[in-house]
């Protein structure tokens, strides 16, 4: 036999290999594997639907076997394998593969644990509520048609999608080459992204992603890490990080058990729990006694019960770390754009949403403009039908048949074909008056639809206001709750905001102990009072410093070299009413032989806000508080003093304020503080007041008005006394008396400006604290002595007084 050899053609099989194999990934790219981006389906998904919909599987009929419907879609549409069809409708039937079902699922669809559906014909589908919304007004030629596999039918290339599908529920995909995974979203907030393009045409991608806020996950979860989320919306690429729901329970044996409520998307629950089991055989996870699936049909709950002995939180972290208790989800967000795959941003998925949306509307009021039009003009004919009435009568009647009518109707009253058809079939009803009227009133309705459909199709803004009301619409009947919860990641979290904002009571002991306790730990006492103990200190040690603040407040901490130092309250350690507390050469660079002798809590370093500085020798100093905006760990000089006088007390005015400074020999001198004038950090300041030899000042307080003068002795007793019996002096004079100290009273050692609903804590050399009302405390004159607020020994004397306040800045 001779082979012909005609027929054998001679190819490169380089070049054959090449086009074949491209041939095949397109195929694959685009017929199989990457969804659409304008409505976010993949072709399997898209032909489901619309059988569906052809099959009349609406919500409101009754469901169909799922067989019945993959039969449709095999034989219509998608020329595969009934197992891929099967697959993409079960999926899009489960409630934790899917964040907005699609399809309405009757039967058994499977599980996380990862159990598969029962076979297509035990299962029931029909479309979701949701789903008829991708399908809408595909009937009114929205979207373009092209043939089936075999050329016998038509099927869309695209559904209308009234909603962002690809954002809503995700999409993912390998193709060839190239792999696609895009999160589910909350619907709520996709659409209000959406809206904000359509309202403001310059939207950036930043400004559309303070409104969606990161992927929401049917199964919930927490993603750890704003950034991540952020860079991913930006590029089309990133990682997030996503972490299961779980919380430490005691027992009522005093057990700890870890309960997990929710999972990572895609996570199989029964594997996860094998995980576990196999490293706590292995020994890789200590501390676990037992672990069980208490999951039912009210959710999901795995319990991991811990040892006695096993720290709750170590054992969590290690399961974090092992398992998939938190788990990455890669985002690379790849669609098809007029068929070629491209990654994109969320910018770009919801702009090209909106430009299909613009075209889908266009196409339909198109639609409606044709429908309506022709609608119109059959009313038109019907209309001079009427008004000629008899004649046309008249003619029909004398026509030998149909077409000689038809024809006289088009030659006598200038019709077209299908008035004049329109009038051969008019009902003899429509010869009655309300008929007559109905057809007059239809018509103007009519117009009217013609003229707004026009308008829209000239404004792309009334075309534009269009999708916005629709697709708000279905905000309104579809939105929920977000599920999944974003959180920042370790290394975003700001410390600050972890911590609670409430009030606190900071002591700083002699030698430089200090703690933070909740200010409520003290319950006010009524006056004479033996106290509670504060805190516990070394027999040589007394608590010298007890103020009030809030947790996020800055610590302004002076010392007696005349530097200041500063710490945000949280920082100092929270330790127990008898504790010691921490060494403040712990928290503070202070230097040798330096130690804290006045502390002020600050909110924020203002402008136009004072500290005002008082010494022991007298002295007076006056200082913006913006030169004090400085985190430098080694301090600031905050006053020059002299060798001999050390700090005593600082306020924070707005520089409008006066002035009243207290002695120890219960002398006190009023002036305005407009007397002295603001200085750099380094200057030294000028005299207050004039002490004699064995004099020094114990208080400095700012004078408000309707406010008394509290002052407290060592031994024990106090006293107010109205501001209203201390004259305004001018700075540096001799003073007024304020206190009668005798004896048994000893020597004053503290004065605070109070009304009468303020409360004040007294504290002694043992650390011992007393809270008072200042109600309680009897109102006298200067030159008195006071009456007992607190009893002491003579070896136990008070050393420090402190006003608790509402506004922390005036403390």
């Amino acid at each position: 036999m001779i082979e012909d050899k005609s027929k054998i053609i001679q190819v490169d099989i380089e070049e054959k290999m090449k086009k074949s194999y491209i041939d095949y990934a397109m195929s694959v790219i685009v017929g199989r594997a990457l969804p659409d981006v304008r409505d976010g389906l993949k072709p399997v998904h898209r032909r489901i639907l619309y059988a569906m919909n052809e099959l009349g599987l609406t919500p409101e009929k009754p469901h169909r076997k799922s067989a019945r419907i993959v039969g449709d879609v095999l034989g219509k549409y998608h020329p595969h394998g009934d197992s891929s069809v099967y697959d993409a409708m079960v999926r899009m039937a489960q409630d934790f593969s899917t964040r907005y079902l699609l399809v309405n699922g009757h039967g058994n669809f499977g599980s996380i644990d990862g159990d598969g559906a029962a076979a297509m014909r035990y299962t029931e589908a029909k479309l979701t509520k949701l789903s008829v919304e991708m399908l809408r007004d595909i009937g009114k030629e929205t979207v373009d048609f092209s043939p089936n596999f075999d050329e016998t039918l038509k099927e869309p290339t695209v559904l209308p999608s009234r909603f962002p599908n690809l954002l809503v529920n995700g999409s993912n995909g390998i193709a060839v080459g190239m792999a696609t995974s895009i999160p589910p979203h909350n619907l709520g907030e996709v659409i209000d992204a959406t809206v904000k393009l359509i309202d403001d045409r310059d939207a950036t991608v930043e400004d559309l992603i303070k409104i969606v806020k990161g992927p929401d996950f049917p199964t919930g979860a927490i993603i750890m890490g704003k950034e991540s989320i952020k860079e991913a919306y930006r590029t089309g690429q990133g990682r997030v990080v996503v972490r299961a729901k779980a919380e430490i329970e005691q027992t009522a044996k005093g057990k700890n058990q870890i309960i997990v409520t929710e999972i990572p998307y895609q996570v199989n629950k029964a594997r996860l729990i094998e995980k576990i089991a196999d490293l706590v055989r292995d020994k890789k996870i200590e501390g676990i006694s037992d672990l069980r699936d208490e999951s039912d049909r009210k959710g999901m709950r795995i319990v991991i019960e811990l040892k006695r002995d096993a720290n709750p939180n170590v054992v969590l972290n290690k399961l974090y770390k092992h398992t998939q208790l938190q788990d990455t989800f890669s985002i690379i967000m790849i669609a098809l754009v007029n068929g070629q795959p491209k990654i994109l941003n969320l910018y770009e998925l919801i702009y090209y949403y909106l430009e299909h949306q613009k075209d889908v509307v266009t196409r339909r009021t198109q639609y409606d403009l044709a429908k309506t039009e022709d609608r119109a003009h059959i009313l038109e004919g019907l209309k001079i039908a009427l008004d000629h009435i008899d004649a046309v009568i008249k003619l029909i009647r004398g026509s030998k048949n149909v077409a000689e009518a038809k024809e006289g109707l088009l030659n006598t009253f200038n019709l077209s074909e299908r008035q004049a058809q329109a009038i051969l079939d008019m009902r003899l009803q429509k010869l009655t008056g309300l008929e007559r009227e109905k057809i007059e009133e239809e018509y103007e309705e009519l117009i009217k639809l013609i003229n707004h459909y026009k308008e829209v199709l000239a404004n792309e803004r009334l075309l534009l206001n269009i999708v916005k009301e629709e697709i708000l619409e279905i905000k309104e009947s579809y939105n929920d709750a977000r599920r999944t919860v974003i959180t920042a990641a370790a290394d975003e979290i700001d410390i600050e905001d972890l911590i609670d904002e409430e009030e606190v009571a900071i002591t700083l002991t002699h030698l430089g102990y200090i703690k933070r306790l909740p200010a409520d730990t003290y319950k006010s006492q009524r006056r004479g009072g033996k106290g509670i103990a504060g805190l516990t200190t070394r027999e040589e040690d007394f608590v010298e410093h007890l103020f009030i603040t809030s947790t996020h407040n800055y610590i302004l901490f002076f010392t007696n070299r005349g530097r200041v130092y500063r710490l945000k309250a949280y920082e100092i350690p929270e330790a127990k009413r008898q504790a010691k507390g921490t060494a403040i050469v712990n928290l503070l660079q202070l230097l040798p032989k330096e130690k804290v002798t006045a502390v002020i809590p600050v909110k924020e370093f203002e402008q136009s806000k004072f500290l005002v500085a008082a010494t022991q020798k007298g002295i007076i100093k006056k200082t913006d508080l913006s030169q004090f905006d400085t985190s430098r760990k080694s301090g600031l000089i905050a006053i020059n003093l002299r060798e001999d006088d050390e700090l005593i007390s600082v306020k924070l005015t707005d520089g409008d304020k006066e002035v009243i400074i207290v002695t120890k020999e219960g002398k006190s001198i009023r002036f305005k503080e407009a007397d002295v004038r603001d200085m750099g950090r380094a200057a030294m300041g000028v005299k207050a007041i004039n002490l004699d030899d064995n004099d020094y000042v114990v208080a400095m307080e700012l004078v408000e008005e309707d406010s008394d003068l509290l002052v407290v002795s060592e031994y024990g007793f106090g006293k107010r006394t109205s501001l209203e019996n201390y004259n305004t002096q001018s700075r540096g004079g001799k003073g007024l008396i304020t206190y009668n100290s005798k004896e048994k009273t000893g020597k004053l050692v503290g004065a605070k400006v109070v009304k009468d609903h303020d409360e004040i804590m007294l504290i002694n050399i043992n650390g011992v604290i007393i809270r008072l009302e200042v109600k309680e405390i009897p109102r006298m004159g200067r030159n008195t002595q006071g009456v007992t607020l607190m009893r002491v020994d003579h070896d136990s004397n008070i050393v420090s007084i402190a006003k608790v306040v509402q506004d922390v800045e005036e403390e």
